[in-house]
């Protein structure tokens, strides 16, 4: 589905040697199952990025080797794009992440949680933006970890913070726990969806610590108010 930015010879050398994974750990971001059920919906979020105004300098592919036809889009409080979605099953090693479960798992995220591990893709919802890049660079856009997101699929809208970051050329991934919520198959070898995914991310926000799934719900719903122009 996806091509790491981390060499497939780290992975490939796990999966040499797949060891058991631990029992999961007690889980203190709450969850997966951390889904907004009111506030605003889907319909009133995708009504807010019908337009684009691109604020990249060209266009993502979804996947490697697929037409590059993807824009960032952007507005002043938030960025967006329309896409696949890609399962992430990298950080902590978990019962449904691990190097057995995943061809192309490796144990580290590009942010860490306030203990210093890095972040549990099977329990904490977050997305993944490009590497910084001649296409565009979230930095430039009040994009950072931590920043807080609306993940739409369907009639669902699921909160997430930035967690991860990919390749300079691709776009459209979540962690496993952001597909399980929004009902996307989130199994990492076969999961994910081709397309009808709408990433916002509300710049110049920041849940911390990171891993609080629980604060970037109550952050995203406050923010998404204040998007779609509502009280």
């Amino acid at each position: 589905m996806r091509l790491q930015s981390l060499t497939l010879a780290a992975a490939g050398a796990a999966l040499l040697a797949p060891t058991t994974p631990p029992p999961d750990p007690p889980d203190p971001q709450g969850g997966p199952e951390m889904q907004a059920e009111a506030g605003v919906g889907a319909a009133d979020l995708l009504a807010k990025v019908r337009d684009c105004t691109a604020v990249s300098q060209g266009h993502y592919r979804s996947d490697s080797g697929s037409p590059a036809t993807i824009p960032v889009c952007g507005t002043g409080d938030a960025v967006f794009w329309k896409a696949d979605m890609d399962i992430d099953c990298d950080g902590q090693s978990t019962g449904h992440c691990n190097s057995s479960t995943d061809p192309y798992f490796s144990d580290t995220t590009a942010f860490q949680q306030s203990d210093g591990r890095y972040l549990s893709a099977e329990h904490l919802p977050y997305i993944v933006v490009p590497a910084p890049g001649g296409i565009w660079d979230y930095r430039a856009h009040g994009i950072r970890g931590g920043s807080v997101a609306a993940v739409v699929y369907g009639n669902r809208v699921q909160y997430a913070v930035v967690g991860d970051v990919g390749p300079r050329d691709i776009i459209g991934e979540a962690s496993y726990a952001t597909a399980k919520a929004l009902g996307i198959p989130p199994d990492p070898r076969s999961g994910g969806t081709a397309s009808g995914v709408t990433y916002i991310l509300f710049k110049n926000s920041r849940v911390t610590p990171i891993e609080d799934a629980a604060a970037a719900v109550a952050a995203g719903e406050r923010l998404a108010k204040e998007f779609v122009g509502g009280p």
